[in-house]
């Protein structure tokens, strides 16, 4: 009798996209660290690639024990390290922030799906892995200035009770308020997070943009970076309403270089990733938010951004670019055979 069972379909469906992600990571670390330009950062991205490349040999090991094909994910053909600078100082560790928080969800999510003892540790070791390089690039950017905080709010003296079903009231003329109630600290907190990731993202898709090789991929790309313009506008104007201080991040942008440090298939790839992350937040912050009007613009973006995606996934299929997940037996096929 083996020592562990046989890993199962959702363990190895949440192995396969664990691969795929820590592939493009490495390969996305190994430029920005051969690029940067400050010590910390560097070290920081550095210990990063170190810890990721040894969980992935991890994950080798179990589908080598399991008798699976290791899929090819992405490797040294998509990056080239010698290209000029693609951003300037802080998008680095900006990035590799926003890449931790959804590796953060991944494997949070990824737990769920996974049964075998030595398969769940992983996770739970990776999860808590990428919790404390987001803590150490949080820090980093706000000890260097190049990240905003989240509004401050008078701290509440006294519990309150919602009286009136006008406190859902955004869309409503009539409601007994006369105007939308203002922002409450949870609506706050998803918007601000909204307008920051976008931010971020359009600096990233701009660069994309830039150094595509392919002239399709290039205009899907500035699509990406439209869309982003009109997510930020359109929470900024929730918080100018308000008298809310837009968040900006300082530093971090595209640079004028047009060679690209990435192939189209993993620009593409990551983009795709980055779309399905704010679906999902989007998701998150429509589930939460108590206004209406809130409700219906998170629903668009969701919508817009959805959209957005499957065209980048045609767009992936048509160039040979998407790495099919594996796949269940097709049972009428090999009842017919």
């Amino acid at each position: 009798m083996p020592d562990k069972p046989a890993i199962t379909s959702s363990e190895l469906g949440v192995l396969w996209l664990t691969y795929q992600e820590k592939t493009m990571i490495l390969r996305i670390l190994e430029y920005l660290i051969a690029k940067a330009d400050d010590e910390k950062a560097k070290k920081i991205m550095s210990d990063l690639y170190n810890e990721i490349n040894t969980y992935l040999e991890k994950i080798i090991v179990i589908f080598q024990n399991e008798g699976a094909v290791i899929p090819i994910g992405f490797t040294a053909e998509d990056v080239n390290k010698d290209v000029p600078k693609l951003y300037d100082h802080g998008f680095d560790i900006m990035i590799v922030r926003l890449l931790k928080e959804i590796s953060m969800g991944l494997h949070t999510l990824n737990i769920n799906m996974a049964y075998r003892e030595d398969i769940v540790i992983l996770f739970k070791e990776l999860t808590a892995l990428m919790q404390f390089y987001y803590n150490e690039c949080t820090q980093y950017l706000l000890e260097k200035g190049m990240i905003a905080r989240p509004p401050y709010v008078t701290m509440p003296t006294t519990v309150e009770f919602v009286k009136e079903n006008d406190y859902l009231a955004g869309l409503n003329p009539f409601s007994k308020l006369g105007k939308k109630r203002t922002l409450n600290a949870v609506e706050v907190a998803y918007i601000f997070h909204g307008i920051e990731s976008n931010a971020i993202g359009l600096q990233m898709i701009t660069g994309f943009a830039q150094c595509a090789n392919s002239p399709v991929v290039k205009n899907f790309f500035s699509k990406g970076a439209e869309l982003s313009k009109s997510v930020i506008k359109e929470m900024s104007e929730t918080f100018l309403e308000e008298g809310i201080q837009i968040p900006a991040p300082s530093g971090g942008n595209a640079t004028r270089s047009t060679v690209a440090p990435f192939s189209d298939k993993l620009m593409m790839y990551c983009t795709s990733m980055f779309c399905s992350f704010s679906v999902a937040g989007n998701a998150v912050g429509s589930a939460f938010s108590l206004r209406n009007d809130l409700v219906a613009k998170m629903t668009v973006f969701s919508k817009d951004t959805f959209e957005y995606a499957h065209e980048g996934a045609k767009l992936m299929i048509k160039n040979g670019w998407m790495e099919e997940p594996p796949q269940m037996e097709e049972r009428k096929t090999i009842i017919e055979k």
